[in-house]
């Protein structure tokens, strides 16, 4: 932004001294919140968090010394060969960590999907016989469609109304609105989950003193302000409410994600294009559908696919709540249950296949419209 455009807008630029003190104490903050929380953990929080600065420090360093030692070998060779080297040694790395760690173990998965629990015997399409025999397994891809429709629709609806929004406020309550709107996608799901937990909850306290029971969940406290019976929002599966419920929280988590990325392409809609609509008379509601919406198409293709492919794969938050009793399993946290609780790894690698089956189509789909993208670029 130039200096005149900053004044127009009743706003000076930050010094870079400033902006150095920001940082400053934004690291600072957060390194005294990791302090504090393996402080309160003990020794056995000291020790994960030294476990985690090793391993992040080591990683950095072993990446940064792997390149180097790459570029000063190709840079030993004749120039021609050089020429020819030097792009691979980039993206060498990042090719051997995909073949090692994606299609190595896919590979392994789709093998293990043929034998037997303990991966001893081959059984043949045993495993898929019985998953798709099973009613149970057939709600949870029933559960997992549900979260495909509903969670990536609402995620670009209520994306484009923060961004929308936010994008009248000034500079700075722009700024403060969205990374407040953004802090839930910093947070795992498994800690959302609990979070969220607390608010769902449909227990009570009793207080010794008085006797008085007090509830200790959000909504359940919210309602009974109106004289409202608790309800049990986790196991109502009547109407796959419970799963709504769980959606409802995965959304909350990728809202900001789908505000940052929208917010962006509304900021490249040239203005000339939408003056050119307001004078012709054309209504705010006329120039959002009809001007900004197919301009920036392309951008929410992106985020709904993007999330798509988030909703499709989720398992962990969903088994964090503990609801798999109660008619909300997915995909994900079905294949959890099965290699970890039943111990059936011939029945989650099948699980594994079955998702993966789904999610390939989406993703061709994805690079094609990157592909299309950046041929009209």
């Amino acid at each position: 932004m130039s200096t005149a455009t900053a004044q127009v807008d009743g706003e000076t630029p930050a010094s870079p001294v400033v902006k150095w003190i920001k940082i400053v104490l934004t690291v600072g903050l957060a390194v005294a919140l990791v302090i504090v929380g393996a402080s309160t953990a003990g020794a056995d929080g000291w020790l994960k968090l030294a476990n985690a600065v090793i391993a992040i420090g080591s990683g950095v360093l072993g990446a940064m010394a792997l390149f180097w030692v790459l570029n000063r070998l190709v840079e030993m060779l004749p120039s021609r060969w050089e020429d020819r080297l030097k792009p691979f040694v980039f993206i060498g790395p990042a090719l051997s960590a995909i073949g090692l760690f994606l299609v190595f173990p896919a590979v392994q998965t789709v093998q293990g999907s043929f034998y037997s629990p303990d991966l001893s015997e081959p059984v043949g399409f045993k495993n898929y016989v019985e998953l798709f025999s099973d009613e149970t397994f057939i709600s949870t891809i029933v559960n997992t469609l549900l979260w495909t429709i509903l969670v990536p629709t609402a995620t670009v609806i209520f994306g484009l109304v923060v961004a929308t929004l936010t994008d009248k406020l000034s500079a700075t309550s722009e700024k403060y609105a969205k990374m407040f709107i953004f802090l839930p996608m910093a947070i795992s799901l498994v800690g959302s989950a609990g979070i969220w937990k607390l608010v769902y909850d449909s227990s009570t306290a009793i207080n010794p003193q008085t006797g008085e029971q007090t509830r200790i969940g959000l909504f359940n406290a919210i309602i009974g302000i109106f004289g409202a019976d608790q309800v049990q929002w986790l196991q109502t599966f009547e109407g796959k409410l419970n799963t709504l419920f769980i959606i409802l929280v995965f959304v909350w988590t990728q809202v900001g994600f789908a505000m940052v990325l929208l917010s962006a392409a509304i900021k490249g809609v040239p203005e000339d294009t939408i003056e050119a609509g307001r004078i012709d008379g054309a209504s705010e509601r006329r120039i959002f559908f009809a001007i900004v919406i197919p301009q920036i198409r392309p951008t929410i293709v992106t985020v709904f696919v993007t999330v798509l492919i988030a909703a499709m794969k989720v398992g962990d938050l969903v088994f964090a709540f503990g609801v798999q009793n109660f008619d909300a399993d997915v995909i994900g946290s079905r294949f959890i249950t099965e290699l970890w609780t039943n111990v059936n790894l011939g029945k989650a690698s099948a699980i594994v296949v079955v998702l993966l089956v789904a999610v390939i189509p989406i993703v061709i789909y994805q690079i094609r419209t990157f592909r299309r993208e950046e041929a009209i670029r």
